[in-house]
């Protein structure tokens, strides 16, 4: 299913997945996860009843994306509330679970705060559990309004930038329902061009070394019923030079002061490739991950990732065409070094627009991404 026929804007069928929901069973809440690992082979869920398990299942990427790592982050603070945990200690585990995405630690710290309101003068803990809850619920509906926000901005940009319709859209990485409370950040926008019939080809980059967009976009692409092809990474400059790219959308984990994007390892290249073919390059993403506290580019933090991940491959969980399930395959010999940043980190100059909840900035600039937030009533930020 690598190269699918396109479907008419009329197909129904379901593209909701059900990525994480918060559960109250007898035994005590739960925190319910999609472990994003196993896909597409399965869709297996994992049940975190603590912050040190939440923890680890961002460090594993069994859920991810810059949005839903916000809603985790707050939904893990509520779970350590109401099992009674230090609040105070799963708060700063959580936020620093992984760095460069802002947030994270910006959804933790929402839901911190709701809980030592709650608190009060006379440590009233049942009540602070249940705001640290309200806080974490708000913010999962608010990214599911955000993300039907950009995507309505961002379908009306690429109309404006391309008349005419029928959209070819190169993406990187994955910014689907599988990172969003919503249907997604910049594949939002792909699949509301979709749905109007606007949409002729998604192309879909592998994004290596762990194949974000070969086991988790194109998994989506295919509910969707979307017309995409996937790609190796490096085989985007030859797709850009036949000149079958309109468009390149991604998304962001940190769109700092300046307007430089932070986002998955990868996009920098296809931003410099989009800047030399004279192909717009857009980038989607929530107001939450806009961080004017970071003055620019060369201050993010970018997260380096193990070694392993570039010089292994490691089956997935479940057995597949005879491939022992979880079975590790060598692709470097022993002892090498690799080099494996998470991110990197694209300059405003190479952004055609950045599209959020709160409307377009185009040209991006430090003022002109200013006066957006400045314009937007649900600047929280502190």
């Amino acid at each position: 299913m690598a190269d699918q026929y396109a479907q008419t804007g009329d197909d129904k069928r379901p593209t909701d997945i059900p990525v994480l929901r918060w559960e109250e069973p007898a035994e005590g809440p739960a925190l319910v996860l999609l472990d994003q690992t196993r896909l597409p082979v399965e869709e297996v869920e994992l049940v975190c009843t603590d912050a040190q398990a939440l923890v680890q299942a961002i460090r594993t990427l069994a859920v991810r994306g810059a949005p839903l790592l916000g809603i985790a982050g707050a939904y893990g603070v509520a779970l350590a509330a109401a099992r009674g945990f230090d609040v105070d200690e799963a708060a700063y585990a959580l936020a620093g679970a992984r760095p460069t995405a802002v947030n994270l630690a910006r959804g933790v710290r929402r839901a911190h705060a709701a809980y030592r309101a709650g608190l009060g003068a006379e440590g009233d803990r049942e009540r602070a559990a249940r705001d640290a809850l309200a806080a974490a619920r708000a913010l999962h509906r608010e990214d599911a309004e955000a993300s039907a926000a950009m995507a309505g901005h961002g379908l009306a940009l690429l109309d404006e930038l391309m008349p005419g319709g029928q959209h070819r859209i190169l993406t990187h990485c994955n910014s689907g329902a599988l990172v969003s409370g919503g249907e997604g950040t910049a594949f939002a926008v792909a699949l509301a061009a979709h749905r109007v019939g606007r949409l002729t080809r998604l192309w879909v980059d592998e994004t290596r070394p762990l194949l974000q967009g070969a086991r988790l976009t194109a998994y989506e692409a295919a509910r969707a019923g979307m017309a995409y092809t996937l790609l190796t990474d490096n085989a985007a400059g030859s797709l850009f030079a036949a000149g079958e790219v309109d468009a390149v959308l991604v998304g962001a984990d940190r769109i700092v002061a300046d307007g430089s994007v932070a986002n998955k390892v990868g996009t920098y290249p296809l931003a410099v490739l989009a800047k030399y073919h004279h192909v717009p390059f857009i980038v989607v993403a929530p107001g939450t991950t806009v961080d004017p506290d970071t003055p620019d580019g060369a201050s993010v933090e970018v997260e380096q990732r193990a070694g392993h991940e570039v010089t292994e491959i490691t089956a997935p969980q479940a057995s597949v065409a005879g491939v022992e399930a979880g079975c590790v395959i060598p692709v470097a010999p022993l002892g090498t070094q690799a080099y494996n940043p998470a991110f990197d980190v694209t300059p405003p100059e190479l952004v055609t627009a950045i599209v959020t909840e709160w409307g377009v900035v185009s040209p991006v600039t430090a003022e002109g991404l200013g006066e957006l937030c400045a314009r937007s009533r649900q600047v929280t930020i502190k």
